[in-house]
Order: structure tokens, then C-alpha cells, then sequence
């Protein structure tokens, strides 16, 4: 099994943790660019969250 293969495995049985972590590097990044980009960040963590599994799992 390779790598990306182990990847994609973790990320479909991990999904809840996958998405937080997601959402916390969205608001790292907004930070580092002083709300610049907030509905950039917010719109590409979103679509990361969808493509990971069930889907956005955010409250």
C-alpha cells in the first residue's frame, strides 16, 4: 500500500479530526494575512472539507 494510498485511508476513517485540522490551518492562514483574504480561505477550506470524506463537519 503506498503512502497516498494510507493517506486517503486515514483521511476517510478520520474525517471529524481531518476537518478541524482543515478549519485550523483556514484561520492560521487568514491571521497571517490580516483578514485579507477571509472568504478566499473560508471558500477553499470549505471545498478541502468536502473532498475529504462526509463532508463539512464543522458545528
Amino acid at each position: 500500500m503506498s503512502f497516498l494510498d494510507k493517506a486517503k485511508e486515514f483521511v476517510g476513517k478520520h474525517d471529524e479530526q481531518v476537518d478541524k485540522l482543515l478549519e485550523k490551518a483556514g484561520e492560521q492562514v487568514d491571521d497571517r494575512t490580516g483578514g485579507k483574504y477571509t472568504s478566499h480561505i473560508d471558500k477553499a477550506v470549505d471545498e478541502a472539507q468536502r473532498r475529504t470524506g462526509e463532508g463539512d463537519t464543522r458545528p
